[in-house]
């Protein structure tokens, strides 16, 4: 199910964490309706998955979206090595440095990558067929269907201890709590989606209201905001 933990989920307690992602993104329409999908595993076993709605975009932004979205939860799952497999050989073959980035609207996916990519002690693409990847293509359709559309906190056996403490907003720059940065990476990213899809379609799709909804509900995810206020 999107956006939930595996059941047999167990703590991590491994110092080099190595991580296995599965990532999926399509577009209906090529350009069109678009959607992410994404698997965790560890050891073998499934630790997270998550989806969500990406606007009208095309298959190969999709994609790098997946790939954004998935390296941002293993960097939060604070991962050391991670081990990407993609259905989509354009985007493996780019970030293995075999394709150069020729598409306008990927070169600032494709350095974000990169940048992510980077924070870890090992990152490696390795392309795999769809068969093999069908779980995160599940998710994908998911989303599409507008069914299980939804985004999963890190797992209990990987969050830090304790929770961030709940401040407004505009104390954050004063007294920055540590989950401050990581949040704050994410709802950039949010807004940087949505840049891309309004300039992708022409269109507001997604709307202002729909981004600005995500933001909140991130901050309130993390407890930097309280339910219900915005």
């Amino acid at each position: 199910m999107a956006g939930s933990l595996h059941p047999s989920e167990k703590p991590i307690m491994s110092q080099e964490l190595e991580l296995t992602i599965h990532i999926d993104g399509a577009a209906r329409g090529n350009p069109g309706p678009a959607a992410f999908g994404y698997v965790i595993r560890h050891d073998g076993e499934t630790v997270l998955e998550e989806n969500g709605l990406l606007g009208q975009t095309t298959n190969n932004v999709a994609e790098y979206m997946a790939l954004l979205r998935a390296l941002a939860r293993a960097r939060d799952l604070k991962a050391s090595r991670v081990l990407i497999r993609s259905d989509s050989e354009l985007l493996v073959k780019q970030m293995n440095g075999q394709y150069r980035v020729r598409n306008e609207n990927l070169v600032p996916l494709h350095r974000e990558a990169q940048q992510l990519a980077r924070q870890f002690k090992l990152v490696g693409f390795s392309h795999v067929r769809r068969e093999e990847n069908r779980d995160a293509d599940r998710l994908c359709n998911e989303a599409l269907d507008g069914r299980g559309i939804g985004t999963q906190a890190p797992a209990a056996g990987h969050r830090q201890s304790g929770k961030p403490p709940r401040m407004d907003i505009t104390a954050v720059g004063r007294n920055p709590p540590p989950d401050w940065p990581a949040t704050q990476a994410e709802a950039e990213r949010i807004l940087r989606e949505a840049g891309v899809a309004w300039a992708e379609s022409g269109l507001d799709q997604p709307t202002p209201r729909q981004i600005l909804q995500r933001v909140v509900k991130l901050f309130q995810e993390r407890g930097f905001m309280k339910p219900g206020q915005s």
